[in-house]
């Protein structure tokens, strides 16, 4: 706990702190999501076809899996207010990049290098965990969560009316300025916190791996959150495919239409305080049912644009509230490991949405609209299974004396 009291005295207006992480994690992690509306225009101004557009999504993901696995780690090792300022100045330049890029090969492979470079986000996020009273962690995680929630579900319809006014390639342009302004906002606003760990970054990646063979709540943790953001990856990557070509919407409509997301950001919160009242259990169980019963209605509701937008909202909640609950419960497993845990959790969650948004392109490419909306059912009907396992085995050891699991 000794990286925490060295924040503490440097907090003077802890409302303010919390404002700048929250805006600092929603700028940064939107850069993944910025993409998926446009999905139809870059294949078009590449000359691929919808399918191979979808790696652009997978790869980014997969480059922010990399990240995840590389470079978060060092926020149990460097202090965390430099290398948070100094990777978003990488994001920037990859932005630039792909903002210019003449060949889709090039904008794949800058956006792998947007996906790496914008872990800052779930860098700053233990460093909240850090800030919080151990009663109030959920709700400070979750509020935090609620900005970078924000940026998710708002880039979408950011980039889709940029790209309407100006054209697809503007939005990177913009977002790039956007990193530079955040990357000098955290320097200077941010407080100081140096991490205890002092190893060595060999010695803290073996560590990851001990982390995951000993914590099982991590494993299981990470697991669901994957299922759920791989039907998430699944809804989004798909659904602009559906409303430009079976509906016929414009660009500038398929963003109006994104904002449904945005709902999905009221979650965090209500999901930080449920986890506070001891209550996370039944409300992961709740929220893996709904995002099953959100891609169904999605596919039996295709032909209306209001069903469709009504399982977004559903599928939306149902993943954010779920992904609150299980940080709340990771983070309260090894104080001095919150960024170790936090990569082998977020690692696991973008892999598995880099995979579904991959199988999703290629299903909607070979079944229409009802490939990726059953298959993202399927994902959250395992994660409810391996929770009725866990839930089961933690009601034996509770008869037998042991203690419930958040």
């Amino acid at each position: 706990m000794r990286g925490v009291r060295t924040v503490m005295p440097e907090i003077r207006n802890l409302r303010l702190i919390m404002v700048v992480l929250a805006f600092s994690c929603g700028a940064t992690v939107a850069n993944l999501y910025y993409a998926q509306p446009l999905l139809a225009e870059i294949a078009t101004a590449f000359g691929v076809s919808q399918g191979s557009a979808a790696l652009v999504v997978t790869l980014t993901q997969l480059g922010y899996a990399a990240g995840l696995a590389l470079l978060m780690p060092l926020g149990d090792l460097v202090e965390n207010r430099a290398l948070a300022s100094r990777t978003l100045v990488f994001t920037a330049l990859a932005l630039v990049v792909a903002a210019v890029a003449p060949v889709f090969g090039v904008f794949l492979a800058a956006s792998v290098l947007i996906g790496v470079t914008s872990v800052v986000a779930q860098i700053l996020i233990p460093f909240a965990a850090h800030l919080a009273p151990e009663e109030q962690r959920g709700r400070f995680v979750g509020t935090v969560m609620t900005g970078l929630l924000l940026g998710i579900l708002l880039a979408r319809t950011l980039s889709s009316l940029v790209a309407g006014a100006f054209g697809w390639r503007t939005i990177y342009f913009v977002s790039a300025v956007l990193m530079l302004v955040v990357a000098v906002a955290a320097r200077r606003m941010l407080p100081h916190r140096r991490p205890t760990h002092d190893e060595g970054y060999a010695r803290l990646m073996r560590s990851i791996l001990t982390l995951a063979r000993e914590e099982p709540a991590l494993r299981r943790r990470a697991v669901c959150q994957a299922l759920m953001f791989g039907a998430f990856s699944a809804f989004w990557t798909s659904v602009a495919f559906e409303l430009v070509g079976r509906h016929g919407l414009t660009q500038t409509e398929v963003g109006v239409f994104a904002l449904v997301g945005a709902a999905g950001a009221a979650a965090a919160p209500l999901a930080g305080r449920l986890g506070d009242r001891g209550h996370g259990g039944i409300g992961s169980g709740i929220a893996l049912a709904l995002a099953a019963v959100a891609m169904v209605v999605a596919w039996l509701g295709a032909g209306s644009v209001v069903v469709l937008a009504l399982a977004g909202v559903v599928l939306d909640l149902a993943v954010q509230g779920h992904q609150v609950l299980s940080q709340r419960e990771i983070y309260g497993l090894r104080a001095d490991a919150r960024a170790r845990i936090n990569t082998v959790f977020m690692t696991t969650i973008f892999v598995g949405g880099a995979v579904a948004s991959a199988v999703a392109g290629s299903f909607y490419d070979v079944f229409g609209w009802a490939g990726p909306t059953l298959f993202g059912a399927a994902l959250p009907l395992i994660g409810l299974a391996v929770w009725a396992t866990a839930t089961t085995r933690q009601a034996t050891k509770e008869k037998l004396g042991g203690h419930p699991v958040a």
